[in-house]
């Protein structure tokens, strides 16, 4: 007995221990939903995988070079760049055309989306030229827009190792080809040497449009990763730091407004910018971004800007700037006794990777969702659900303007905290049921080596060693680091809660995802998306689910003059215009024309509601945008559910 008594005492803490973990596990462990519940869930969905036609190459690789220094951690470096967005280049009312950067050949590719009608165009790559390149250039992501305004869509391409690059569609183009695009420096004055480039070497991971500062132009953000250096150049060693922190780190490369200031339409279109230096607060100018969004919250067509930053606090940047005068001030969430300081909006530790805006609780206001690493055994942290609390619009004005954002992450309690690790995320109504779902890309690199214990090590390591590339542990080719996670699916359950339906319906393909574009690419009111692949192909969803309700769908555009052209083309989209819409019942929804949110992967332009079954006769639509000369305008509509092209001006006109 006393031998027994003994043994006991002595075991007794371990004891404790695993009782007090088993207990903890029973408290906080998230409510599953039944696999039956789950099954009649995914009937409302349903996915068809179409492969995307792409343009042969001269040039196949499967990892990048990078500079000598970082040959040990090749494969980290060489974990982004796979992009799409989904646009409408040809006017033809759909959102039937993708713009899709491929890291496999390093080609940024204009496509059409499969089933949008055969033969429209053959793929085609971007060319750059007569602008100058070099080979330690990768091209990391494309945002559609009209950036010279003449009607026609343009695209801004943005780089690993150069300044971004616009390619502005001539009006005197007869067929969709990279002949159809004239290259503009963004930055004027790009130095080369013997035709190389030799200018600044911005790594630029995220971009977004919006007219910031009011003046009814779009202005343009752009956010890098890497501080300016050879990331890319294998011939030659240093002038690269990484992160000085895991939590913390601000030694990246630069934040940057660039503000509209003029172009012309014609044969050699053109459009200038002009960085405004003191447009950000002192703390935003720097941060390792992956992805941003520009969201008008407080509804005075004034957008404000969300920064989402790898190895540190994101950024929600209040905009209170008028024409000409561009001035944002940093908002930061509130903190109880319960709330972890990495929960909190503005003072947050994760790894910022993608983010996105919806309104997923109905109250006419948007809320944030925020993808960070959520690898159980892994790296845990914990996505972003961050729920509006304020009381109404008024009160999150006067709240903004103060510095404070009344935003709580509610992701425990939804089901929405883990999922892998995650990148860009979309928040869409897939079947029309009026609920947003959230599709979220998620893994780092594939291979057959698993580095999990050794990142674990680097996650932990003391900040003062992680500058140095010395100190990273191998991620070589052939590593594995999450790389058979893949896509979430996100749909609300009845009791309010989320649950991930990507293995039910088909996406669950296990292999690292990057960017995801929505948009409705044949007309039938469904959304369907494109993901784009980290070292694999792209694919593309049609939308097939059965029994989808009503939707409103609105195409949005400028009522200024298209450049006359042998091609059609869809106007100049209002980016950052606001729709509201009331149905019969009371229920509201709240959408926006986006300027590019997300980490690299960029929706259609074209705004989509799902209203639900019960949907039957007109809604109440509340429009509110600026016109072209920086005029706030609002108008009331009763639409029939469907498809509808307006042109805005000093009014809204159905054409």
């Amino acid at each position: 007995m006393t031998t027994a008594n003994g043994w006991l005492r002595r075991q007794l803490p371990g004891i404790v221990a695993v009782l007090v973990a088993v207990s903890g596990y029973l408290v906080v462990r998230p409510p599953s939903t039944a696999a039956a519940e789950l099954d009649t869930m995914a009937r409302a969905y349903r996915f068809t995988p179409m492969a995307i036609a792409m343009p042969a190459a001269p040039v196949q690789q499967s990892i990048r070079k990078v500079n000598k220094d970082y040959e040990h951690i090749r494969a980290w470096v060489s974990s982004v760049g796979a992009a799409v967005a989904m646009t409408d280049l040809q006017g033809t009312g759909k959102a039937a055309d993708l713009c899709i950067v491929d890291p496999r050949t390093d080609q940024v590719v204009i496509t059409p989306t499969p089933d949008s009608g055969a033969n429209r165009y053959p793929p085609f790559a971007l060319d750059p030229a007569p602008l100058p390149m070099n080979g330690n250039i990768a091209p990391m992501g494309c945002v559609v827009g009209d950036f010279n305004e003449d009607g026609r869509l343009d695209l801004l391409v943005y780089y690993w190792g150069r300044t971004p690059i616009l390619f502005l569609a001539r009006p005197t183009a007869t067929a969709l080809n990279a002949g159809a695009f004239r290259p503009t420096e963004l930055i004027p004055g790009a130095n080369a040497t013997d035709g190389r480039y030799t200018g600044a070497q911005w790594n630029t991971n995220t971009a977004t449009i919006a007219d910031f500062d009011g003046d009814g132009h779009q202005d343009i953000f752009i956010g890098n990763y890497f501080p300016d250096g050879p990331v890319l150049n294998d011939t030659v060693r240093g002038g690269v730091v990484t992160n000085r922190s895991m939590s913390h780190a601000l030694n990246s490369g630069g934040k940057y407004i660039l503000r509209w200031t003029g172009a012309a339409a014609g044969a050699e279109p053109s459009a200038s910018f002009a960085e405004v230096a003191d447009a950000l607060p002192k703390e935003a100018r720097y941060g390792w971004s992956l992805a941003s969004s520009s969201i008008d919250l407080t509804g005075d067509q004034l957008p404000d800007l969300y920064i989402a930053n790898d190895f540190g606090n994101d950024r929600l940047l209040h905009n209170q700037s008028s024409p000409g005068h561009l001035r944002f001030i940093n908002a930061r969430g509130g903190r109880s006794a319960l709330t972890p300081k990495s929960k909190v909006l503005g003072n947050d530790s994760f790894k910022g990777m993608g983010v996105d805006f919806g309104d997923l609780d109905h109250n006419g206001r948007y809320d944030i969702f925020v993808s960070n690493i959520t690898t159980s055994w892994g790296i845990q942290e914990s996505n972003l659900q961050f729920m509006d609390t304020a009381r109404d619009q008024a009160d999150l004005r006067a709240r903004l303007d103060s510095g404070q954002a009344p935003f709580e992450d509610r992701s425990a309690a939804a089901g929405t905290a883990w999922s892998g690790w995650g990148w860009d995320v979309k928040m869409g109504d897939f079947n029309n049921s009026g609920e947003l779902s959230i599709a979220q890309a998620t893994g780092f690199v594939k291979g057959a080596v698993n580095r999990w214990p050794q990142l674990q090590e680097l996650a932990t390591a003391n900040d003062a060693l992680l500058d140095n590339p010395f100190w990273w542990p191998n991620v070589k080719a052939g590593d594995d680091i999450g790389g058979s996670q893949t896509l979430r699916f996100f749909v609300k359950g009845k009791d309010g809660r989320y649950s991930d339906l990507a293995p039910r319906v088909g996406l669950a393909v296990p292999v690292p995802t990057r960017g995801i574009a929505t948009g409705d690419a044949n007309g039938d009111g469904r959304l369907d998306f494109a993901v784009a692949r980290q070292w694999d192909a792209p694919v593309f969803y049609r939308n097939d689910s059965p029994d989808s309700g009503a939707f409103l769908g609105l195409r949005l555009s400028y009522d200024s003059p298209v450049s006359a052209g042998p091609m059609p083309a869809s106007g100049s989209p209002v980016i950052g215009a606001e729709v509201t819409v009331t149905t019969a019942d009371g229920h509201r929804y709240v959408d926006r024309v986006d300027g590019g949110s997300g980490h690299s992967g960029k929706r259609s332009h074209y705004v989509h509601i799902g209203l639900g079954q019960n949907v039957n006769g007109p809604v109440r639509v509340h429009l509110q945008w600026r016109d072209r000369s920086g005029h706030v305008q609002q108008q009331d509509l009763q639409l029939s559910t469907g498809w509808h092209a307006l042109q805005l001006g000093t009014q809204a006109k159905e054409r």
